[in-house]
């Protein structure tokens, strides 16, 4: 799982899109669509050492029907994204970042909100995730939505052989009345 947020700065990477109206600063999450991916590509090269590509992401946005992809806007601007893989009952978070002018905001929080609600709304029993042994900040967060520490992957970030925590969130759903298990 890759994440990274940022300090919010008064940049022009800060600004809203043309026509939004600058003084609504709530971040709201949406799905993920085509149109966004300019914005999440200049996130995505701030992010990560080995950003993914432009194909990567319209793949999963196209092609992949287990993959779900949020992304937070203020003011009609994409400021953090986040990505999943939904199997059954089970749902990974591929990664999460943030625009570097926008950390410290909340805004991972709220994409790590969209997430959990959706795997609860689905009724999936578990939540996965890979996490620098290093990221000490996205473990916090991760904790705070009741993920758990399960195992480490040795090695597992390619640019750094950095070894990855796995994390798992799980939760139990009675069975619906009238059905065989």
């Amino acid at each position: 799982m890759r994440w990274l947020r940022w300090h919010r700065r008064d940049d022009a990477a800060a600004q809203t899109e043309p026509g939004a109206d600058p003084s609504d600063l709530t971040p709201v999450v949406v799905p993920m669509r085509v149109e966004d991916l300019d914005a999440i590509l200049v996130i995505e090269r701030a992010s990560f050492p080995t950003p993914w590509s432009r194909r990567a992401f319209l793949s999963e946005l196209t092609e992949n029907a287990y993959a779900r992809y949020y992304v937070a806007k203020v003011g009609g601007r994409v400021i953090g994204y986040a990505g999943t893989w939904a199997v059954l009952d089970e749902v990974h978070v591929t990664n999460v970042a943030v625009h570097p002018s926008w950390r410290n905001q909340g805004i991972g929080h709220r994409l790590m909100e969209a997430i959990v609600a959706q795997a609860d709304a689905s009724r999936c029993r578990r939540v996965t995730l890979e996490v620098r042994r290093s990221n000490l900040v996205a473990q916090r967060l991760y904790e705070s939505f009741d993920f758990v520490r399960r195992g480490v992957r040795e090695g597992y970030y390619t640019d750094t052989h950095e070894d990855a925590f796995v994390m798992v969130r799980e939760r139990s759903f009675p069975e619906s009345a009238g059905m065989d298990p």
